[in-house]
């Protein structure tokens, strides 16, 4: 089969098209002819070199852990689902290929309504935003500060807590702030005076913080949230430890994606797709993803 994989981890340029061989399912676990992956930082981070716990060291590695396709073959004991399903799910790494097998655990229908393109990429945003939300303990009158608010995340993160009765406020590029409206929260622009703008805006306090930039904007949190186990960084894990705050903590399951695929179904989550790309163009999307800005997902169309 055709992946987007890497023989020597390095920059997005190590990324090709590369024929690997055919993975087949052992017992309860499903492959799924993949029509749809997303791509995220996680994935830049494995091209860069780093491994996942518990992944073996080999190489060439495929990127991607989350997919949407249709199920072609299933594993011995495995029951409730087929053959001809079309479902979405996740996985560690392998999802920038033509088949992907992941135990039968990892996926859940596709709901109708649902192109593969959004289904591909739901899973690490909306999982990644309910378990940092539950982490924060985010409920009914909280002042919630999401930076980063208009990526795939933030964007899940924001409706996730206004639909728990929060007040959110998010950091954004100006170009991005109707978007921000648009999904209930209260766009703010970066820069320098982040915090006097955001004091003005929520002349309260804020109560917590969803940090998705770093740097400058986990300062910011920093000195508006006075309780540190109520601040969040999704990329500064390094500092995590030392500053008395969170990171993310928790598993992804079938179950939570398909609430969500179900919401998305219904018209009620919003969930943008900003481009697609080829399993060809695999090292330019990576380059994309690595400048840090952009509204929503972006996913891999797979033939």
């Amino acid at each position: 089969m055709r992946a987007a994989a890497f023989a020597t981890p390095g920059g997005p340029e190590v990324l090709q098209v590369m024929e690997v061989p055919l993975p087949e399912p052992g017992p309860g676990e499903v492959r799924v002819r993949v029509k749809a992956a997303g791509m995220q930082p996680f994935d830049t981070a494995v091209r860069r070199g780093w491994v996942p716990p518990g992944v073996p060291g080999d190489l060439p590695r495929v990127p991607g852990n989350e997919f949407a396709g249709v199920v072609d073959e299933v594993g011995e004991g495995v029951d409730g689902v087929g053959p001809g399903a079309e479902v979405l799910g996740f996985s560690l790494l392998n999802g920038y290929a033509q088949y992907i097998v992941v135990p039968a655990a990892n996926v859940t229908p596709k709901p109708e309504g649902v192109p593969w393109e959004v289904a591909g990429a739901l899973t690490a945003a909306v999982q990644t935003a309910e378990l940092a939300l539950d982490g924060l303990a985010v409920g009914e009158g909280d002042t919630l500060l999401v930076h980063g608010a208009a990526g795939a995340v933030g964007t899940a993160a924001v409706q996730i807590a206004r639909w728990r009765g929060a007040t959110v406020i998010g950091t954004a590029r100006e170009e991005n702030h109707e978007h921000l409206r648009a999904l209930g929260a209260v766009p703010v622009v970066y820069g320098d005076g982040l915090a006097d703008r955001v004091r003005a805006l929520a002349p309260g306090g804020v109560d917590t913080a969803l940090d998705g930039a770093g740097g400058a904007a986990l300062d910011v949190s920093l000195e508006l949230v006075k309780d540190r186990r109520r601040i969040l960084t999704l990329v500064e894990h390094g500092k995590a430890a030392e500053l008395g705050i969170r990171t993310t903590q928790g598993e992804r399951t079938a179950e939570r994606l398909g609430r969500y695929a179900a919401l998305y179904a219904s018209g009620k989550l919003l969930f943008p797709i900003r481009r697609t790309y080829r399993l060809e163009e695999a090292a330019d999307a990576h380059r994309e993803i690595e400048t840090g800005h952009g509204r929503g997902k972006m996913a891999f169309v797979i033939d």
